[in-house]
């Protein structure tokens, strides 16, 4: 499932990361890697505010769908 998908209070597993290699290392830079632990802090139109790694990230919806949980 995206991480576009999940509900705010959830807690999930990364399990793979999609997209171009541009855009995976962009991800990965920020945290977010296969095996890490990602929570959803809140939902807002489709873009979402997550923590990883300690830190609060927002991200666009579009690239919550290239995360899959």
């Amino acid at each position: 499932m995206p991480l576009a998908m999940a509900e705010p209070g959830a807690e999930l597993y990364i399990k793979k990361i999609g997209g171009r290699d541009d855009v995976r290392q962009h991800l990965a830079q920020l945290g977010f890697v296969a095996g890490g632990m990602v929570r959803v802090i809140s939902a807002i139109g489709g873009n979402i505010i997550v923590s990883v790694k300690g830190s609060r990230i927002a991200i666009s919806r579009e690239m919550a769908m290239k995360i899959i949980v």
